[in-house]
């Protein structure tokens, strides 16, 4: 690694890694990884595929020192102290990501029912998530460095115990790879989602790999002889390009085979084509050669330069006829859509050297990272359960998009499925909530019609209009309209779900053999309560219990448990919670005829 840190950074910066090196070895010393391997071979491969990223300096040295503060004595300060409050701050974003205490599980000896610790272990995600978002949203180096370490711990995934390998090649599926597929980078999304697939279905992968290497001597000669074809009559034209065949991954075929209902014989592109270029005016006229060359086919023609993905992807697809009957696809793109296409977010990378604050590139990888901000925003009221299956749904990257316009002309990308009420949600909240009709393509619709790419949607409006309908939430596709619609209506009902809210907290309390009161007493406790669910005063709190946003076991069980550990602290006070059944302390005593009351001696 460190050659290869000489070799693209300065000296300064390569003793600054050595630095880190050493604190790195020094901290991790007499740690082994359940490979059996010295601990500091994971700080060195994640830092490694960091400068393959192609990141910055402290990038390098935050992934060596990813792990320090989490297992070892070093502490935030000594990184400060030693590197710079930067470095120091990139470890601590990543270390909260991990830090969340999946040991609670283990202590709460009370939790023997199952679905109780499936409860805890949805509580202890979402809020490392929530963390995660947090994060990248700060600083994305954060999140690529979270990413680095995820690969190599995939890498290294065999020696793990069956369960663990489910539970992570899981996780890194519904979270990981989608993330990367979000910030556009697929060097890590496709070997993440290789790995992942390996690990959940074993026999299925193997099954897949034995098939295609089957066919592989086949396909490649194929494909050869289409990539000396093409360099050549293209070089004819004076368009200088650079051709390649390249395999379709194990786990994108294996989608296509499932979602499409398909044997592998039936899946033509297992090997594509790829053709390299300096200019779009290139790109465009070189499809008009390959369309000269081989047939089209039908309806398999994209353009993801002039409407790129979501995620700023741009390329040429094509899929044509070749000489032998079988269908081949073709991208065409340039040489920097190619290096975004395979580095994403990190290609353009603000903070990269040479890049200055302000630059052009630098505001448009700030751009990208708008979404980042407005998933913190729509989903902070979010129950936990809803939080996660509402990130998992806006990072699927398997849901088709579909592209739609302004009567203006301004691009949406929305979710297959979308409805003109999804559409004025993502314009703005409160176009959604004034919305009373909306016309596509210049007629008026229905608002449960089914947006289509190209449609030119224009939605109608109203002051005196009451709001979003009931039915409306079954009507959209996109979790952040059904976050804002939701919102709308607890709004409406604020009043009347604080008073309900605070009753069923009140109910719970006395269920368990506690006064509400009592439990909310300490301002530092109900501030911290607050804090966590993201509300400003009781009210909202009170208000989302009511709405059911928020469980209201939930909040209880953290109020009590803050009470239980405060009042162990008074000196000579002894607290008792009688229940018919039950009492918390053997030296208590009962007053008859008297339920629900704390007796103090």
């Amino acid at each position: 690694m460190i050659t290869r840190v000489e070799r693209e950074y300065s000296r300064q910066d390569v003793e600054l890694v050595k630095k880190a090196f050493n604190m790195a070895n020094a901290a991790h010393k007499g740690q082994i990884r359940k490979s059996g391997e010295p601990y500091i071979i994971h700080q060195l491969s994640v830092a490694l595929i960091v400068v393959e990223l192609g990141l910055d300096i402290e990038s390098i040295v935050s992934g060596l020192l990813h792990d320090v503060v989490e297992d070892t004595k070093y502490t935030l300060i000594d990184i400060a102290t030693t590197f710079s409050m930067e470095v120091a701050q990139i470890v601590d974003g990543v270390t909260k990501l991990d830090k969340i205490a999946y040991k609670v599980i283990e202590n709460q000896e009370n939790l023997k029912l199952k679905h109780k610790e499936d409860k805890l272990s949805n509580e202890i995600l979402a809020e490392n998530y929530r963390k995660m978002f947090l994060a990248m949203s700060k600083d994305i180096r954060v999140i690529l460095i979270k990413m680095s370490d995820r690969l190599h711990n995939m890498r290294t995934l065999k020696f793990m115990t069956t369960e663990k390998q489910k539970q992570k090649a899981q996780e890194t599926l519904d979270i990981y790879a989608p993330l990367a597929h979000r910030l556009g980078i697929s060097k890590i999304r496709y070997e993440l989602e290789d790995l992942s697939f390996k690990y959940l279905d074993m026999s299925a992968y193997y099954d897949l790999a034995n098939k295609v290497s089957l066919k592989q001597s086949e396909r490649i000669d194929y494909i050869d002889s289409i990539v000396d074809f093409l360099t050549n009559k293209l070089n004819k034209t004076g368009i200088k390009v650079y051709v390649e065949g390249r395999p379709k991954h194990f786990f994108s075929i294996y989608k296509k085979m499932v979602n499409q209902k398909k044997t592998l014989d039936q899946i033509y592109d297992i090997f594509a084509t790829r053709v390299l270029t300096d200019s779009v005016s290139d790109c465009y006229a070189i499809v008009g050669v390959i369309h000269q060359l081989y047939m089209p086919l039908p309806g398999r023609f994209k353009d993801y330069i002039a409407m790129p993905k979501s995620n700023g992807y741009q390329s040429l697809h094509t899929t044509v006829i070749g000489d032998g009957g079988e269908p081949f696809e073709v991208q065409i793109r340039t040489h920097e859509m190619h290096r975004m296409a395979e580095y994403g977010v990190a290609a353009h990378w603000k903070y990269k050297e040479g890049n200055k604050k302000g630059d052009k590139d630098s505001n448009n990888e700030e751009a990208k990272l708008v979404w980042l901000r407005q998933i913190l925003e729509w989903q902070k009221d979010l129950t936990d359960n809803e939080f996660l299956t509402a990130i998992k749904s806006d990072l699927d990257i398997y849901n088709n998009h579909v592209y739609c316009f302004t009567p203006s002309g301004q691009l949406k990308i929305l979710p297959s499925g979308s409805t003109p009420i999804d559409f004025a949600y993502f314009i703005h909240s409160a176009v959604g909530n004034k919305m009373i009709g909306a016309r596509v393509n210049g007629k008026i619709t229905t608002i449960d019609y089914k947006l289509q790419t190209g449609d030119r949607v224009e939605i109608l409006t109203s002051q005196n209009s009451r709001g979003p309908g009931h039915n409306w939430y079954k009507m959209v596709k996109s979790s952040q309209a059904k976050t804002k619609i939701r919102q709308w209506f607890s709004r409406q009902n604020k009043e009347d779900n604080i008073l309900k809210g605070k009753e069923m907290l009140e109910k719970e309390a006395k269920r368990k053999g506690y006064v509400l009161a009592d439990l909310i007493s300490d301002e530092k406790v109900v501030s911290l309560l607050l804090s966590r669910y993201s509300h400003n005063d009781l009210n909202g709190l009170y208000s989302s219990i009511g709405q059911d946003s928020i469980s209201e076991k939930q909040v209880l069980n953290r109020l009590i448990d803050k009470y239980v550990k405060r009042v162990d602290k008074k000196p000579n006070i002894e607290i008792v919670k009688t229940t018919k059944k039950s009492y918390a302390k053997k030296s208590g005593i009962e007053v008859k005829g008297i339920g629900d009351v704390s007796v103090r001696f």
